[in-house]
């Protein structure tokens, strides 16, 4: 029985899998023009199951294809790197070549007139600086004279922007074909779980496919791993279903150690003021390669460009990770609200919340603690988090109190959108979606009200909790003021906040 695979490429017979055909056309394209070209994407998007799509499609047609990882050969001896990729190649080309030099091997490749041959080089940046500029120089001259020998392509696969690598070893290797991989589609995504409902007849529900897609942004790795843990956790369930779910996103946000977001966080954190900008404010920030913190951050899956030319980021869960990871764990701030909270005020004789006296009691908290508690200091007592964090952090912990107190519960919802954040709250079976935002403009407060609106339907909840930080040094407006208004048949709340810039 097949199943969902978590590690390394897909093997089809073990492996639910989707067959990339259009993608593997543009990559047998490529190589019957004779290309030597490069794949680059950050890890867990199927670059090394696609490539050996790719091979395989390509030997029907007569070419010889050989696939070489150099993962952890930045500290290998030559000899070492020779040793391997000359066993490698005589074993997938079926030839006797021996050499002891790099330019050794290409010079074979050179006399070696009849047959098609393809390279395939995986994790390229992991070639040892010594002789990475060697092996570059020995590609480009064979790519110069390919007409007349049997390398009628080589492909370097790698994590990074290989063009970039190659540039910052002064090679004149002058690939300009990049052949992007980019993550499934909604469409693969369904196909994907699908091949697992007709194997099985274990479903899953339409919701269920849908969040997967969203949190994970479609990213193959991440589609795959939701999946796996859900099958595995209810091996004999019917139908998953989206409590099923919820309870496989707690897992993955509070107690999953994955090893391609403990690389997403040290990342983050080597830049965590401008990781912050992104989750605690809403700056337009323009999508420039060449900048370090967004070259960094992309290269490694964190943010992307949208379709405004702006930074976003990519994968939700990526996102919602990284919110708890940089959260402040204040020691007896949370035991100082709990004591706080008399419980019989918040709900009337109806047992309903009282959202108004909720609040009222959190701009109480917040007169008496203010935010600067909330904010991450170094080991000199020098902050260095942004203020915003304190802001938006301030209200989670009140809340988080609250429903630990009246036994509620939260979950996040997959949004990439900057600058809010948005949190679904259970008390007493009723729903509430809470945003909570920092003011800027009165034309951006008025639209996050009608978008939450929007939101708030796509979700299928009738309220909905606009919670905005608004700094006292700004003169209200008339339309900037707490009140209940029904916006697209949605009861939307609003709530201002207001703190004190001038502390800041």
């Amino acid at each position: 029985m097949r199943y969902f695979n978590t590690s390394g490429p897909n093997i089809q017979k073990e492996h639910y899998t989707i067959q990339r055909q259009i993608l593997t056309k543009k990559g047998i394209n490529l190589v019957e023009s004779k290309r030597y070209f490069t794949i680059w994407a950050p890890r867990q998007t199927g670059k090394s199951t696609y490539f050996r799509q790719l091979a395989k499609e390509l030997e029907k047609i007569d070419y010889k294809v050989a696939h070489i990882n150099f993962e952890n050969y930045k500290t290998e001896k030559i000899q070492t790197f020779i040793k391997r990729f000359k066993r490698n190649v005589n074993e997938f080309w079926n030839t006797n070549y021996d050499f002891e030099t790099i330019p050794e091997f290409f010079e074979l490749i050179e006399t070696q007139k009849q047959g098609k041959c393809v390279l395939i080089i995986d994790e390229v940046e992991g070639i040892n600086k010594e002789y990475f500029g060697t092996f570059l120089h020995s590609i480009r001259n064979a790519y110069h004279s390919r007409d007349k020998h049997c390398l009628k392509s080589v492909i370097l696969v790698g994590v990074s922007n290989i063009v970039g690598v190659v540039s910052d070893n002064a090679s004149p290797f002058n690939i300009t074909d990049n052949l992007n991989v980019p993550y499934f589609t909604n469409g693969e995504v369904f196909e994907l779980l699908g091949q697992h409902e007709t194997e099985t007849g274990q479903l899953f529900e339409e919701k269920v496919k849908l969040k997967i897609s969203q949190i994970t942004a479609n990213q193959p790795g991440l589609v795959n791993g939701f999946a796996k843990v859900l099958v595995d956790n209810n091996p004999d369930k019917k139908t998953l279903n989206y409590d099923d779910y919820l309870k496989v996103e707690d897992w993955y946000l509070t107690e999953a150690i994955d090893k391609n977001f403990s690389n997403i966080l040290n990342k983050a954190r080597e830049k965590r003021n401008f990781v912050e900008r992104l989750l605690f404010t809403e700056d337009e920030i323009t999508f420039e390669i060449d900048r370090e913190s967004i070259k960094l951050l992309h290269t490694n899956g964190l943010i992307k460009k949208d379709k405004n030319g702006f930074v976003t980021f990519w994968v939700p869960f990526y996102k919602k990770r990284l919110y708890k990871a940089f959260y402040p764990y204040i020691n007896g701030e949370k035991a100082d609200i709990l004591r706080s909270f008399a419980v019989r005020e918040l709900f009337d004789e109806n047992n309903k919340l009282r959202l108004d006296k909720l609040i009222f009691e959190y701009k109480k908290y917040v007169k008496r603690r203010g935010f600067n508690v909330f904010r991450r200091k170094d080991e000199k007592g020098n902050y260095n988090s942004i203020k915003e964090s304190a802001l938006i952090y301030s209200f989670e912990t009140y809340i988080q109190a609250f429903l630990q107190v009246v036994g509620g519960k939260s979950y996040r919802e997959a949004d990439t959108g900057l600058g809010k954040s948005d949190l679904i709250i259970n008390i007493k079976s009723e729903e509430y979606l809470i945003e909570t935002k920092i003011y800027y403009y009165e034309s951006q407060f008025l639209k996050g009200k009608k978008q939450l609106a929007y939101y708030c339907k796509s979700l299928g909840l009738n309220k909905g909790i606009y919670l905005v930080f608004y700094p006292n040094t700004i003169k209200y407006h008339n339309s900037i003021k707490d009140e209940i208004e029904s916006i697209e048949n949605v009861e939307i709340s609003t709530y201002l906040i207001s703190y004190d810039e001038t502390k800041w």
